[in-house]
Order: C-alpha cells, then sequence, then structure tokens
C-alpha cells in the first residue's frame, strides 16, 4: 500500500541534496538522473500495485494505466550513459 502521509524526515535537507544532485547537469542529463533515481527507489519498493498507485497518483488521474493507452504519453529521454559519445 502507498503511504501519501508525511513520512520524510528533514525533507527539506532532501530537497537540498536533490537540486545539488542536478547542479551543472544539463537538461536532458538532469532528466536521465531523475529516471535512474525512480527506478532504483521502484526497486527499492519492489511492489507493482503500490508502483501502479504511485504512477496514477503522480500522473494526477484515478483513470487505471491500462485504460490511457489511447492518450500519447510524452517521449522518454534517453538515459545520457546510453548515448553513444
Amino acid at each position: 500500500m502507498l503511504n501519501t502521509q508525511p513520512n520524510l524526515q528533514a525533507c527539506d535537507d532532501f530537497y537540498e541534496a536533490l537540486i545539488a544532485a542536478h547542479q551543472g547537469l544539463s537538461t536532458s542529463e538532469s532528466h536521465a538522473m531523475n529516471a535512474r533515481l525512480v527506478l532504483l527507489l521502484a526497486n527499492h519498493i519492489g511492489d507493482q500495485a503500490t508502483l501502479q498507485h504511485a504512477l496514477q497518483l503522480a500522473r494526477g488521474s484515478a483513470v487505471p494505466m491500462a485504460d490511457r493507452r489511447t492518450t500519447p504519453a510524452i517521449t522518454p529521454v534517453v538515459p545520457t550513459h546510453a548515448v553513444a559519445a
């Protein structure tokens, strides 16, 4: 079950660390970092139902993701480590 109640200790400190982690990155590098962070945290959570619920809430929708296949999604950003130099 997804906990949507305030649960983060020192949330201001985490926010500052998150912003600092993005300093000096290009927009695409920043998007790639966010994607990696999401995947790391999703792996930590591990429960598919909880992750689906989080995706629905993050998108701002109560409609299940499977029912939104006709709605075009944003184009995912290719992680910078996957781009050939």
